[in-house]
């Protein structure tokens, strides 16, 4: 009688949703080797405060990793920091590393994140290169940037989106002189509503940052020695000096290594409710997963934390053999100064608006409806508002644009009696 293979789960990656779905996986019953595979020198760790704490030195290393190295001993995890996937032979059911050797799997999770999407527009041929133009996405790269965040330093941030204005926050607060460029026509215009983008710039504003809209970056100068940028280029013929710049403009799903092995990528790796690909042997969670969504009946591609979170504990379940589907609403946060912003649902398509408090202050909700049902909130400094817009937006509730508006009527009144 042949010996029985111990089974194996293989996770290419090491962002949260890779750390989360390692120790998951011993918390629901799988009694097979886990080996959890890392591009970085660093065991998994949490991406939103490297804008935020860890850029500012609030918080160190430490602080940053989802679980110190004895969690991944006690649960028997094997980690492999500072390694890539070259390939994967799905007849063979192995992955070849950057080291030469193989690694036979039983099931494979693709947690392969994204990376930061680089200017690639004409006149900006080589920019990257230079010593003072970061992008924002890992460890190494905040420790770049604080070695050249200094009292004084002309910093330029390119992109408006929810990185490069956490990051302007932070280095105002930290003595830079900021300038914002945004090519859009408002800040943050590709994922909220006006009066919240008007808020933000409103409050940067008066902070000091230079807010700039509607400005395209077209070129770039080198200082007198080239070997650094010293100003930016602008398609309205103004020219902006700048001691460092940061570029941050979205982000590129890693599907590569998926696609290569024949994978079916669209957006994304695709996966059904169940976080598996294409072939039922792989799964892809997190950033750089395609999934359906049954609550706005489309597939989507989310970058937030708990979009990771969930996924990972979907796959957990299903490769533990209690499989539950992934169907719950997104939700995304931004910290800045004193500005908490939450977002729940997805905003694409409302076609009403409703106000909830003081769009002049710093305290309101934005919803979104299509047909009297909410599609999306977001709130400033109300969480109370942010909870409870999850439920009106899951449980698809009727409501009245009036009753939202109308801050004499508490909002919990409009959730449905219990039956």
């Amino acid at each position: 009688m042949p010996e029985e293979i111990e089974p194996i789960v293989v996770i290419v990656g090491a962002g949260h949703a890779a750390g989360f779905l390692a120790t998951s996986l011993r918390e629901g019953g799988w009694r097979g080797q886990v080996v959890l595979i890392g591009a970085e020198a660093h065991l998994p760790y949490q991406r939103p405060p490297l804008s935020k704490a860890f850029l500012s030195g609030e918080i160190e290393l430490a602080e940053l990793l989802l679980k110190p190295q004895s969690t991944y001993d006690s649960a028997g995890v094997t980690v492999l920091p500072d390694t890539r996937v070259e390939r994967i032979e799905r007849t063979r059911k192995t992955v070849t590393l950057s080291d030469g050797k193989s690694l036979q799997y039983h099931k494979l999770v693709l947690a392969t994140g994204g990376r930061a999407r680089r200017l690639a527009s004409p006149g900006m041929e080589g920019m990257d290169c230079q010593p003072n133009v970061h992008y924002l996405r890992s460890i190494d790269d905040v420790l770049r940037i604080r070695a050249q965040f200094r009292p004084g330093a002309r910093l330029v941030i390119i992109g408006a989106g929810y990185v490069g204005l956490e990051v302007a926050a932070i280095a105002i607060k930290r003595g830079l002189n900021v300038t914002v460029l945004e090519t859009q026509e408002r800040v943050l215009a590709r994922v909220t509503a006006p009066a919240i983008s008007a808020l933000y710039e409103r409050v940067h504003r008066a902070h000091g940052v230079d807010v700039r809209t509607a400005v395209e970056v077209t070129g770039y100068q080198l200082g007198p020695f080239g070997d650094a940028v010293a100003a930016l280029l602008c398609g309205d013929g103004t020219r902006i000096a700048a001691d460092l710049v940061i570029v941050g403009i979205g982000l590129v799903p890693n599907t590569e290594l998926a696609a290569a092995a024949g994978l079916a990528v669209a957006n994304g790796i695709v996966v059904d409710e169940y976080n598996r690909s294409s072939d039922p042997d792989v799964f892809a969670i997190g950033d750089c997963s395609n999934h359906p969504n049954g609550i706005f009946g489309q597939c989507l591609r989310l970058e937030s934390v708990p979009n990771a979170m969930e996924q990972a504990r979907t796959a957990a379940a299903t490769l533990c053999g209690k499989p539950k589907p992934y169907n719950t609403v997104p939700w995304f946060w931004s910290d800045q100064y004193d500005l908490k912003l939450k977002m729940a649902g997805l905003s694409q398509g409302y076609d009403q608006l409703v106000l909830r408090g003081d769009a002049a202050g710093q305290s309101f909700s934005a919803f979104y409806l299509k047909q009297g049902r909410m599609l999306a909130a977001d709130t400033i400094n109300r969480p109370q508002d942010f909870m409870l817009a999850k439920r009106f937006i899951a449980e698809a509730v009727a409501l009245r644009a009036d009753d939202l508006a109308d801050e004499s009527i508490p909002l919990k009144s409009l959730l449905p009696a219990a039956s």
